[in-house]
C-alpha cells in the first residue's frame, strides 16, 4: 500500500538528498529525480525502504518512552528554531505545521521525524481533534501584518493589516482556537518586537486579552535581544503562558549582557574561501552607494549596512536576498559581499560547532528562511529557564483534558471574537 506521504517528502523525512537516496537504494539519480519530479512512481518496496531509514535516521523514541518530559508542538515552524530549544530539554515533537513548501524542505531535513509536516494550520484549527494530546504549544505565528516594514507597505497599497488582514492578522486566533481545545499545560509565541506597538498598542491588548481573559492563561511577555548570543541587533518579543499559576517570572530572567557578546568574526567564513558570486556586483554596488548618498542628503539614515569582523550586524531580515544590503561583509581591496546562507546559519544560531544545519534549498529560499527565523540561543536560554515550570505545569495537568466541555466553549467564544 502506498504511504501517505509523497517520495519526496519520505526522502526529506529520512534526511537524504537525491543523490544520497540514489545510492541508498540502489538505482541511478537520474531514476530517483524522476521520482522526485512524480514523472515515474517508484514500486511499494522503495517507500518502505525509505521508511525504514527514516525511522533509523531519526531515533525516535517511543510515546512511552520514559525520557520523554514533555510532548509539544510546532505551528508556524518555518524552520524549526522554537522546537530546538524544547527539544534540547526533553520535550518531544509530536506535530508540526508549516506552509511554505521549501522551509518544510528545510525542516524535513535537519528534523528526520515519523510525522508529517502539515501545511495549512487552518484545516486543524477547525478541526483541532487532528492534532494530537500536548503540554507545550509553540507558535511564531506570522509576523507580516504587525512588522513595521510590513505595515508600511500593507498601507502603500491600501491593503489593511493586523486583525483586518484576511491572509495572515487573523492567524494568531487559529492559534488561539487549538489552545482553547487542547488546554495545553504551557504556551510559548513569538513574533517582532513592534507587534506591542501596532495599531497604538491595540493589537497586542487584544492578544493579551484572547490569552489571559477568553483562555484563562497566566501570560508574561518580554523583548529579548539577541545580541548578547549571536553578533545581531535582532529583538523579538516572547509571550509565554501557564495554565496554572507558577513562579516563573519571565522579567526577572537575568540575560547575559549584550556588551560582552559575540563579534562577526565568530561567525564568518574568510573572505578569500568565500565564493566570488556572493561579492556584490559593480552596478550594484555603486547602486547601493547612490541610494545612501541620495538619502544622507535629506538627513535621513537609510542605505546599507557595511559590516567588519569586530562588529555587530543589523537585522538579517527575509528580503537580504533581494541585495544584502542590510549587512555586507567589507573585503579590503574588493566591493563587499553578501553573508553566505552557512553564515547566516551560524548568525542564527542554527548552526554552530556541536550542531551541523543543513540547507537543502537555494541560496535565495535559505536567506528567506533564516531572516524569518528566531535566534535559536535566545529560544534555549528561554527553554531552559522554563523547564522546571513546565515539568511541574504537565504534572499538575493531568489527566489532561479534564475541562474539555468548558474549553469548547471557549472556543466557540473565539470563533465569534475572530468573525467580529
Amino acid at each position: 500500500m502506498r504511504p501517505s506521504l509523497t517520495f519526496s517528502e519520505l526522502r526529506q523525512s529520512a534526511g537524504l538528498t537525491v543523490e544520497d537516496a540514489a545510492q541508498e537504494l540502489g538505482y541511478s539519480p537520474s531514476t530517483v529525480y524522476r521520482w522526485e519530479r512524480g514523472e515515474l512512481e517508484p514500486k511499494v518496496a522503495v517507500y518502505r525502504a525509505l521508511e525504514m531509514i527514516a525511522k533509523i535516521s531519526a531515533g525516535k523514541p517511543s510515546l512511552n518512552d520514559d525520557k520523554i518530559a514533555f510532548r509539544f508542538i510546532d505551528l508556524f515552524a518555518g524552520i524549526g528554531g522554537l522546537r530546538i530549544g524544547f527539544q534540547n530539554i526533553g520535550g518531544h515533537c509530536s506535530f508540526t505545521s508549516e506552509w511554505d513548501r521549501f522551509s518544510q524542505e528545510t525542516y524535513r531535513n535537519n528534523f528526520r521525524d515519523n510525522h508529517p509536516v502539515h501545511g495549512d494550520i487552518r484545516e486543524f484549527s477547525e478541526d483541532p481533534e487532528k492534532i494530537p494530546e500536548h503540554d507545550v504549544l509553540l507558535a511564531g505565528f506570522p509576523c507580516q501584518p504587525f512588522s513595521i516594514a510590513g505595515v508600511s507597505k500593507k498601507n502603500a497599497l491600501g491593503r489593511p493589516h493586523g486583525f483586518l488582514c484576511d491572509t495572515q492578522g487573523t492567524l494568531f486566533f487559529d492559534t488561539a482556537k487549538i489552545i482553547a481545545h487542547h488546554r495545553p499545560a504551557a504556551f510559548v509565541l513569538e513574533n517582532v518586537k513592534n507587534l506591542e506597538r501596532h495599531d497604538g498598542g491595540r493589537t497586542f491588548k487584544t492578544i493579551i486579552n484572547v490569552l489571559e481573559n477568553e483562555l484563562g492563561y497566566h501570560v508574561q511577555h518580554r523583548v529579548i535581544s539577541a545580541a548578547a548570543w549571536v553578533p545581531q541587533k535582532r529583538e523579538r518579543v516572547f509571550i509565554v503562558g501557564f495554565k496554572d499559576q507558577t513562579t516563573f517570572d519571565l522579567a526577572s530572567l537575568e540575560l547575559p549582557p549584550i556588551a560582552s557578546g559575540p563579534k562577526l568574526s565568530s561567525i564568518l567564513d574568510r573572505n578569500e574561501d568565500v565564493d566570488p558570486k556572493y561579492t556584490l556586483t559593480p552596478k550594484l554596488w555603486q547602486y547601493l552607494q547612490d541610494y545612501k548618498a541620495k538619502h544622507a542628503a535629506k538627513g535621513n539614515g537609510f542605505g546599507f549596512g557595511l559590516c567588519g569582523p569586530d562588529d555587530i550586524a543589523r537585522t538579517l531580515s527575509a528580503r537580504y536576498y533581494k541585495d544584502g544590503s542590510e549587512i555586507l561583509v567589507a573585503q579590503p581591496g574588493n566591493r563587499p559581499r553578501r553573508l553566505t546562507p552557512k553564515e547566516c546559519a551560524r548568525l542564527m544560531g542554527f548552526e554552530r560547532s556541536d550542531r551541523e544545519w543543513h540547507i537543502p534549498v537555494s541560496d535565495t529560499q535559505a536567506y528567506r528562511q533564516f531572516g524569518n527565523a528566531v535566534v535559536v540561543p535566545v529560544v534555549e536560554f528561554l527553554a531552559n529557564a522554563m523547564k522546571p515550570h513546565i515539568s511541574q505545569a504537565v504534572m499538575r495537568s493531568q489527566p489532561r483534558h479534564q475541562n474539555q466541555t468548558s474549553a469548547t466553549g471557549k472556543e466557540k467564544e473565539i470563533v465569534e471574537l475572530a468573525l467580529g
